[in-house]
């Protein structure tokens, strides 16, 4: 069985982290800063049983065009956040900065603007999927309720793929079914599981091959955001009808245990 801190490490280097390309491209203000940008930057950490002597995720950028590169190590990064271990990685992405757990940061002398500007993105991020209460303006929630829903989908198939017990054994005696989160009035911002013969695919917007078998609808943004923050019941939100479960009411309590586990995984 995986251990606590490599499957937490594996949920931010393959859950987590690829939502900067996210939040990079949907957010104007940051867009801006990357459409001139040629920059490949990694987030790592030291672990002498990595095969390259590290675990990693990076991206490149190429005028504002991003390639997320989820689970592998880049040689020939411009920017790298280097951490000394995946227990100081963790320890950072959950908000317990400290001098012992901040990272190594290679490159700003040769590209100070493009560290800025990934810095910028990485502290959007943090403030997004740290909120305790759901934003006013639409867009935010919008972004939040997506960030989260793909958040969510890549989590619970990382836990999976990684040998969290439950989740193997569940996936494992599972036939071919897909698992969704939709908001309705907002196709867009959507995402979906699809579990067959004990593998896991995790996969952005609305399954088209077939009607999902089970999916877990909310009214409005705030309705899914009360329900992803936790500042709302679940039982109560859904006799309001504030959350809508497309299939039975047991897949909805299973898929909703497995979302609480990917949070304590990604927010401790």
């Amino acid at each position: 069985m995986a251990s606590e801190a490599f499957l937490t490490n594996k949920i931010f280097l393959n859950a987590v982290l690829p939502l900067v390309k996210v939040i990079a491209t949907d957010v104007p203000s940051l867009a801006k800063m990357f459409a001139k940008t040629h920059c490949i930057y990694q987030v790592s950490a030291l672990d002498a049983n990595a095969p390259c002597g590290k675990y990693a995720t990076h991206f490149t950028v190429n005028n504002g065009e991003w390639k997320v590169c989820a689970d592998k190590v880049a040689t020939n990064a411009h920017i790298e956040l280097e951490f000394k271990s995946i227990d100081t990685m963790n320890a950072f992405f959950k908000g317990k900065m400290s001098p012992a757990t901040l990272p190594k940061m290679k490159g700003i002398a040769k590209k100070p603007k493009d560290f800025v500007a990934f810095m910028a993105v990485l502290l959007k991020m943090s403030s997004l999927l740290s909120a305790k209460e759901a934003p006013e303006d639409e867009e935010t929630q919008k972004l939040m309720v997506k960030c989260f829903f793909y958040l969510l989908s890549s989590g619970i198939s990382q836990l999976n793929k990684n040998g969290h017990e439950e989740v193997h054994d569940w996936a494992s005696k599972s036939p071919d079914r897909v698992y969704a989160w939709a908001v309705d009035g907002y196709p867009e911002i959507s995402a979906y599981l699809r579990v067959k013969a004990g593998k896991t695919r995790a996969g952005r917007g609305t399954y088209k091959r077939a009607m999902p078998f089970f999916t877990m609808r909310f009214d409005s943004l705030p309705s899914a955001l009360g329900i992803l923050l936790s500042t709302d019941d679940m039982l109560e939100s859904t006799k309001q009808g504030k959350l809508i479960m497309d299939g039975a009411p047991e897949f909805g309590a299973q898929i909703g245990s497995f979302m609480i586990q990917v949070g304590a995984y990604a927010q401790g």
